[in-house]
């Protein structure tokens, strides 16, 4: 391949990756970039599970045998079936060589260091490939995995010029992974609640219009628990707000573990003592239940004084739900009358009848109309 093609291929693999989206666009875009970029018929990107003493197949891509997935669940292989392996990560790596790649063959050892594994030329010959050229992918000068890439038996073999090559690549694609990890990085913290660890309102809304929009084309069932966390201004007053920020991660863990009774749930903290568990699929009676044994827990935490836990569900009795401002206003004005009436159990809409008080708040007309939607637009009222 000459060096303007090989240029070419160095610029196709790093748009690629930076044209992901997620980690698996990314190992993906990475296995492929290379493949193509050293003209193999298949290619894998592993990472290195240093705990485990494992390497874990992230992607397969290209003409895959029978066995082997696209994206495996659990293809792993011992470091200590694969000799060379644990000298590129310990020895050489370690002691600041360079992290070079190299090439087996399905007859035995071909160009670079000699060749050590014979579970590599055996799966070689097993899925019918001739040779494959291994690179290590460092980041931060510390070994994070592998790139392989490997042709089919009858190719022709990969050669030194190959493998010096597939290092370029694999520096490329380390670049690639540690910008991948920084977005993934900041995509998180823009969705989480930083004191809890619970998701935040924005990933709420993002979860719920989705949500919203299946249910008007699909009729899946969507349900909403906005629940408030009561005493937390005394706790705060009394106590500090330490022991305030405490009493909010311990009722984040006890929402989490109950919203773990509802498949798919996502459960957040909404702001300040507000919190959420939005399901999509389950009917609105799992939900309720989860909701109960939620009151029940909150009840017994040592601070605080329990929970008001108000449900909306479009399975329930309701009225068309269209958009998710309406089945925020329906779980919201359920909340405050569990408040109001100091309930212990949760107060869900529409199940007090046709003329259903809470249906019946959630639906009165803004005093602004301008207004958005918040928190707290209940609050002041007689129930």
């Amino acid at each position: 391949m000459g060096e303007n093609r090989r240029l070419a291929a160095v610029v196709a693999l790093a748009q690629g990756m930076a044209a992901a989206h997620t980690p698996r666009e990314s190992w993906r875009a990475a296995a492929l970039g290379a493949c193509r970029a050293l003209e193999g018929n298949f290619a894998a990107l592993s990472v290195w599970e240093r705990e485990r003493g494992r390497l874990r197949v992230l992607v397969n891509v290209g003409e895959r045998a029978p066995g082997e997935e696209e994206f495996p669940e659990d293809e792993t292989y011992p470091v200590h079936q694969f000799p060379e392996i644990a000298e590129f990560l310990h020895e050489r790596w370690a002691s600041g060589g360079e992290p070079d790649a190299w090439v087996e063959t399905a007859g035995g050892p071909a160009a670079g260091d000699p060749g050590y594994c014979h579970q590599r030329v055996a799966a070689l010959r097993r899925r019918g490939r001739g040779c494959c050229v291994v690179a290590p992918v460092v980041q931060h000068g510390r070994a994070w995995g592998e790139l392989y890439v490997a042709r089919a038996a009858g190719a022709p073999l990969f050669a030194r010029a190959d493998a010096d090559f597939a290092t370029v690549l694999a520096a490329v694609v380390a670049a690639g992974l540690a910008q991948t990890e920084r977005l993934e990085e900041a995509r998180r913290l823009a969705f989480t609640d930083s004191l809890t660890g619970l998701a935040n309102r924005r990933a709420v809304d993002v979860r719920l219009d989705k949500a919203i929009e299946r249910h008007r084309e699909e009729g899946i069932a969507v349900s909403l628990v906005v629940c408030d966390l009561n005493g937390l201004k005394k706790v705060n007053d009394t106590l500090g707000h330490a022991v305030g920020d405490r009493l909010l991660e311990r009722f984040g863990s006890v929402l989490s573990l109950c919203g773990a009774m509802v498949p798919g749930a996502l459960v957040a903290r909404l702001g300040g003592d507000e919190f959420c568990l939005l399901a999509v699929g389950p009917s609105a009676d799992e939900v309720v239940k989860a909701a109960d044994e939620l009151c029940r827990r909150a009840a017994e935490l040592e601070l605080g004084e329990g929970v008001a836990c108000g449900v909306a569900s479009t399975d329930d009795a309701v009225g068309p739900v269209r958009s998710a401002r309406r089945l925020f206003r329906l779980a919201d004005a359920a909340q405050y009358r569990a408040k109001a009436l100091r309930a212990d159990r949760p107060v869900v809409a529409g199940r007090e009848g046709p003329e259903d008080p809470v249906v019946r708040l959630a639906d009165e007309p803004s005093p602004d109309p301008g207004a958005p939607a918040e928190r707290r637009r209940f609050r002041g009222r007689r129930p």
